[in-house]
């Protein structure tokens, strides 16, 4: 009876999954709404029956795809299984809502990855390059403008600071990898958890923001990388690029941790939850000053345990 209802929902499941697919690559308007609805088949199927049975499900998706929605479209596929069922798996393993986050972005990253090296291989489209012409082509049209408006004097110095800006933004082009698979995952999971309330009356949910905590071993991992960052190192060598991905990435993580514990404190306290949230606008309105003061927070919240020493206090 259980196998016979797990092929059932393979095989449901595989058809959703085929007309969502199709519908995402022919219909334009749906594409964005579609990459983040397209995993679901797979984490509902992997967070009832785990792994195994969940590749089987894969594997049959991949032949499908190809033979229906061609072969052009197999990375697509690949990466919303991968990352499907990774957040699947998590979930079917009892993991906490944080931890499958990580999971998933972790799955998605192994997805994005696949299409960067299949569109490389066989397509012959290097992405770095393709971002470059894009900024580039962006650069021109700004000098053009400025030189229409009257400013030619200040164009050369103009192009001369946009160009390190674009090497700067190339070299980031991890980070984004990575920041994007971080937002495919958290949507697709918070997507899933409401299907699977809905479907087996479940209470899944992420915990408050205010409860969100970092391993104490981002901080050594930022501080690592900001003490390398210090070093006169060569701006196109492979350890600086790696340097400053890590150091933005950890960065914005120890950001994160700073914007939980003013939650954590505003509902400790009692205060009301329009001081946070005007916080984080300001923040992002002048970030230059309140980022960096933000982070400093998140530093000490994780390495000295703020939030221990609050509730011990009660």
């Amino acid at each position: 009876m259980n196998q016979s209802r797990k092929m059932t929902d393979g095989a449901l499941l595989l058809a959703v999954f085929m007309v969502m697919l199709l519908i995402t690559l022919f219909v334009p308007v749906l594409t964005i709404f579609g990459m983040f609805f397209l995993p679901i088949p797979f984490v509902l199927f992997a967070s009832r029956y785990g792994l195994k049975p969940s590749l089987l499900m894969f594997a049959v998706a991949l032949v499908l795809t190809v033979l229906i929605a061609t072969f052009f479209s197999l990375p697509l596929a690949i990466l919303m299984g991968v990352g499907g069922i990774t957040i699947g798996t998590a979930i079917y393993k009892d993991i906490s809502p944080y931890e499958t986050w990580a999971r998933g972005t972790l799955g998605f990253v192994v997805g994005l990855l696949f299409i960067f090296v299949f569109s490389q291989v066989l397509f012959s489209v290097n992405w770095v390059q393709e971002f470059e012409v894009i900024l580039t082509d962006s650069m021109e049209m700004s000098a053009s403008l400025m030189e229409t408006l009257g400013v030619a004097g200040q164009s050369a110095e103009f192009e001369e600071l946009m160009q390190l800006q674009i090497q700067g933004l190339i070299n980031l082009l991890p980070v984004g990898l990575a920041l994007s698979a971080l937002l495919l995952a958290f949507i697709s999971q918070w997507i899933s958890y409401k299907f699977i309330n809905r479907l087996e009356k479940k209470e899944l949910r992420f915990s408050p923001f205010r409860n969100l905590r970092f391993p104490t071993s981002i901080i050594w991992v930022y501080f690592f990388a900001l003490f390398f960052s210090f070093f006169g190192l060569d701006s196109t060598s492979f350890f600086f690029i790696a340097v400053q991905n890590v150091l933005v990435l950890t960065g914005l993580i120890l950001s994160l941790q700073g914007f939980s514990f003013i939650f954590f404190y505003a509902h400790h306290k009692k205060m009301s939850k329009f001081i946070p949230i005007l916080i984080v606008v300001l923040t992002i309105l002048f970030p230059t000053f309140l980022l960096y003061f933000i982070r400093i927070l998140g530093i000490i919240d994780i390495g000295f345990r703020l939030r221990d020493h609050l509730e011990s206090k009660k």
